[in-house]
């Protein structure tokens, strides 16, 4: 039986350990996560925790709808076991909602489509083999933008402030994604502030030889996989392969430890074409986009 709970009724205790020890477990679906980056939030949940899908709320005209947030790559259904059947969450959310934006995740297998399902792809690179190996599989492009970073002497530092990063960010991809209002850059920094002191979140920082930030990163750290959660370079400052070289002093440092390097995702051709001459693969996860009145998405959005 799936029941609908409000976050404040939630058994934080039983809904973080579902999530933890979920095959689909994500750093996102965690309370503390969503209770950052979500205006407000409840959770479907089956039976005693079994499985939970966490839904991220907004209200607008009177009327609650399921939308994405900023600073959240992927949510969906977690599961103790994989012999779950999504379409009662699903038949579920379309009951109690007018109008769903939400992203699954990558372990969410769906096997029959949907009208109301989104095909969208992400780029995983296996890090498991040393870093000499994962450097070989690098397409031509990216080696030859690593030797201009060495020639340029870019320097790499750990532990840069969440302010530089963000502010970077804002001079230069900002400027092009205006939607992203102060209120989310603020939600960015808490976020980042708080990964780092549970030792989940680390922020790499690319400085030229003027001592001038040219590109940084923000990674997310959780089992088995580390995640480019935010990342920017500054525009002005893109002809020494600045951006080739902070994803690869990442995938040099983490190799060490975890199996998986996540770029975040895109399904744009330019960006993920990037990501895959790294020699990551490309990955399929479903997005829902449902309303029962068509207007609402528009409405919504505006």
């Amino acid at each position: 039986m799936i029941k609908y709970i409000k976050r404040q009724d939630l058994n934080v205790v039983k809904y973080d350990a579902c999530i933890e020890d979920s095959i689909q477990s994500r750093i996102y679906a965690f309370s503390w996560y969503l209770d950052i980056v979500a205006d407000n939030w409840d959770v479907l949940v089956l039976d005693d925790y079994k499985a939970v899908m966490p839904i991220p709320i907004r209200k607008k005209y009177g009327i609650k709808y399921v939308y994405p947030p900023f600073w959240l790559l992927e949510l969906g259904v977690f599961s103790l076991d994989d012999s779950i059947d999504y379409q009662p969450f699903f038949d579920m959310l379309f009951k109690k909602f007018k109008a769903v934006e939400t992203r699954l995740n990558v372990d969410n297998r769906i096997q029959k489509s949907a009208t109301f399902m989104l095909d969208k792809q992400m780029q995983l690179l296996s890090i498991k083999d040393d870093y000499e190996a994962i450097f070989d599989g690098y397409r031509k492009d990216r080696k030859k933008d690593l030797r201009k970073a060495q020639n340029a002497n870019l320097v790499e530092k750990w532990g840069d402030t969440p302010k530089n990063l963000i502010q970077l960010f804002k001079n230069n991809v900002g400027k092009r994604t205006p939607y992203i209002t102060s209120k989310d850059y603020a939600v960015l920094e808490e976020l980042m502030e708080t990964c780092i002191n549970n030792g989940v979140g680390d922020i790499l920082s690319i400085y030229n030889k003027e001592n001038t930030l040219v590109a940084a990163g923000f990674f997310l750290k959780h089992k088995n996989k580390v995640t480019i959660l935010v990342s920017s370079t500054d525009f002005k400052h893109r002809k020494n392969g600045e951006n080739t070289f902070l994803i690869d002093r990442a995938i040099c440092k983490y190799q060490h430890n975890y199996d998986i390097f996540h770029f975040g995702g895109s399904s744009m051709e330019s960006i993920a074409k990037f990501f895959l001459s790294f020699g990551a693969e490309t990955h399929t996860y479903q997005q829902i986009k449902h309303s029962n009145l068509p207007f609402l998405v528009k409405l919504f959005k505006s």
